[in-house]
């Protein structure tokens, strides 16, 4: 679902400046998605399965991380709605190597809160901070931090969302660099009732001090398609295209989710009348009172 409202300027200036600005080693992508501010409701609980696979990337073992191309990532997202306003997110990543073998890549949590509805903001708002543990066969940084400023709009048949993500490590070779600066982008243009377009944007500039040279960053542009098939789901795929050297240099992504509303259950299950023994039968049963 994505925040309505009335805006007076667009987000191209923003995305001109990205593409203008200068671009970290490869590194392995479990979960490609620009976020919405949207939270999950209260006792709806949001599965999530993020697919994507590197079908040009790096072949060979580089600083022993694993290499990327033709390996098959699957993340598993599960996400509890707790108020109107704030939710947890817990992924487990998965990967299916090139060669066959299945490997458990890590783990993160992810508390966000939201600017609530009632404060009538112009645009929604939302922070997450995503923490946890990533392989070092997969990552050069083992245990890091992401703090996620998530800012959206819905004008009409048009939608943005840009998160200007940081990226702190704990452990591992960025853990000495600071803040690293990864910002994320998405535009898109409702076609139909089921059928909406448009581009996603990835990057991983580095340190905020000083950024990484032009080929050891990261940019990738992701012409997407969303389908809305209801409100439980949630339907988004796309084709990556590296920019720079640092970059895989064509991924395909898919990610299929799902709400469970466990409120509207607990509703129909208290609605629902209790069936009623038969009179004869109810005498019969020890302890009956009649």
């Amino acid at each position: 679902m994505r925040h309505k409202g009335i805006l007076n300027f667009g987000p191209l200036p923003f995305l001109v400046c990205i593409l203008l600005l200068p671009s970290r080693a490869p590194g392995q992508n479990f979960e490609v998605q620009v976020y919405g501010s949207e939270t999950v409701a209260p006792f709806h609980t949001m599965v999530e399965s993020h697919t994507n696979m590197a079908l040009r990337g790096s072949t060979h073992t580089v600083d022993r991380v694993l290499p990327t191309e033709h390996a098959l990532h699957e993340t598993i997202e599960i996400t509890q709605g707790f108020t109107p306003w704030f939710e947890t997110g817990f992924y487990l990543f998965t990967s299916l190597q090139a060669d066959g073998s299945f490997q458990w890549a890590g783990d993160h949590i992810r508390p966000r809160v939201r600017a609530p509805e009632d404060w009538k903001w112009p645009v929604g708002a939302s922070l997450s901070f995503e923490v946890g543990y990533q392989r070092r066969e997969f990552s050069t940084d083992t245990w890091t931090l992401e703090i996620r400023p998530i800012i959206d709009k819905e004008m009409g048949h048009w939608y943005w969302s840009v998160n200007p993500t940081l990226d702190w490590s704990f452990k591992g070779q960025s853990a000495n660099k600071g803040l690293e600066f990864s910002p994320s982008l998405k535009i898109s243009y409702e076609f139909t009732k089921l059928i909406s377009g448009g581009i996603e944007y990835y990057g991983a500039l580095g340190p905020l001090a000083r950024f990484d040279r032009l080929q050891d960053q990261e940019h990738l542009l992701f012409p997407v398609i969303d389908l809305d098939l209801g409100p439980e789901w949630e339907f988004n795929f796309g084709v990556g295209f590296g920019l720079t050297p640092s970059t895989d240099r064509l991924l395909v992504k898919m990610i299929v989710g799902y709400r469970f509303d466990f409120a509207a259950h607990g509703e129909r299950e208290a609605a629902s009348p209790r069936p009623m023994l038969p009179l004869f039968l109810s005498r019969s049963l020890p302890g009956s009172r009649f």
